[in-house]
This record gives C-alpha cells, structure tokens and sequence, in this order.
C-alpha cells in the first residue's frame, strides 16, 4: 500500500446504498499452499453487490500493474459499467496505476477501501473467495507459472458462465435487531443472470445479447468441461494433503 495514496482514498464505513449494478468489491486469493515464500499464483475476485455477478482473473503474483490489467480484462466483460469501486488496503490496489484507471476517467468511478482488519466490510467478495476460487482450485500451491494461462481460460469462459448464469444466491432484503438477535430476511433465490434481466440500469440490447448467449449454454456439458481443465491444470501441481472440493 501507498501510504500518501491511502490517506486520499475514501474508508468505505458502510455499504453503498446499491439500486443498481455497477457497485463492485475486489479482493485477492493466494494459491500458495502452506507456504507464502517463493512465487506462485494469485486469483482475482471481483463481484457485483447488486446482482451478485461474479469474474475471476489469474495472475502472477498480485503485483499492482497486474492487478490493474486484469480489472481492465474484466470490466471489458461485465454487463453493465462500474460506478464504485472498493477493496482492501493491499498494495495490489492501493496504487497510482489503478486509482488513475478509476478515478481519471470521462466518468469517474468512485473508489473506496475497507477499515484496515475488517473483513466483514467487504463480505460480499469474501464469501465469493470461497464458492468461486477455493470451491475450484482449494489450497493447493500452484507454482508453476504455466497454470496462470490455464486458469484464465477457465475463469473466463465455463466457470464465467456456470457461476453467472445458472447458480442462484439469495439477497439478505432486510435485517432487524430484537433483543440479543437479528432477524433477517432474504429475496428468493436468483442467478446473477437473472438480476440483470431485471435491472432497469440495463441496456436492452445488451440484455438481448446475454439472452443470445444463455439460450446456446447448457450447465451440464460446461461442468464437464470444467473437469477436463482442472485436471489439465492439476498435471500441473503437487496435491497437498489438504480436501479439494470440486463441483
């Protein structure tokens, strides 16, 4: 992190008051096994808190400029613009490259950080951490720089289109304190897909293009393609001791 950076920066206390998409939350996954010397690989999590639209980049380590370019990757494949940025305080995105990239725009988008320590202010990409990287690749180290390549091809196409198309969440729609406890209540569950068909923030035309592309997809046969890469990119690895869970 950049400290004089840091210091210009808006704490992101609470969350946005989100109506739309484009309100999204970045964080990063280190596959490095029981160890964190040496290089490995890195996963990139981006998420959008309205619609729950979820993309994962690859990289080699998570060096600034890196990170820059895979956000500039994924915005290219979003369905709709950003409007609000916010991470954590890790130099990967606290950075001049990256805060020019948001913030020297014709429409600048606003760019937030979380409180130092706090990982619930950024849950929502938290919890995608696990169900998006950890779910697919586990804890094993993947050091070969080979794998990036590998895992990129299958971030940004099957696992783009399992994960975004057909796998529903639920969105917390209310919670109340009574007493000791909250009471929480929660919208039916959605896939990302279908919250952007609903968003009136959503061109047509580009709704009618995602429509296009889920009518030609069918989620069995991106599962089994998903299997052929991962074992391609687990040729790749030595398996550690710990579970992998897989689809």
């Amino acid at each position: 992190m950049q400290p004089n950076l840091a210091s210009h920066i808006q704490i992101q206390f609470s969350h946005w008051d989100i109506t739309r998409p484009g309100y999204v939350e970045a964080d990063t996954v280190a596959h490095c096994g029981d160890s964190v010397a040496g290089r490995f690989a890195w996963s990139l999590t981006v998420t959008d808190i309205f619609t729950g639209w979820t993309e994962n980049r690859a990289m080699w380590n998570k060096e600034g400029g890196l990170v820059y370019e895979r956000i500039s990757d994924i915005e290219k494949v979003l369905p709709f613009e950003v409007l609000g940025f916010d991470c954590d305080n890790g130099g990967e995105f606290i950075n001049h490259a990256l805060h020019d990239y948001f913030t020297k725009r014709e429409k600048p988008v606003q760019f937030t950080r979380s409180r130092p320590y706090k990982k619930n202010d950024n849950a929502h990409v938290e919890q995608k951490n696990w169900t998006h990287v950890r779910n697919l690749f586990g804890y094993d180290r993947l050091d070969k720089k080979k794998t990036v390549v590998l895992m990129n091809d299958l971030y940004r196409n099957e696992w783009s289109l399992l994960q975004n198309h057909f796998m529903p969440s639920m969105k917390l729609k209310s919670k109340e304190r009574i007493g000791a406890k909250y009471k929480k209540q929660y919208e039916p569950a959605k896939t990302p897909y279908e919250r952007v068909l609903e968003s009136d923030s959503v061109a047509d035309t580009t709704k009618e293009k995602l429509q296009a592309i889920h009518a030609t997809l069918n989620p069995f046969t991106l599962k089994k393609i998903i299997e052929t890469k991962l074992v391609e990119i687990f040729k790749h690895i030595k398996v550690s001791s710990n579970v992998r869970q897989r689809l």
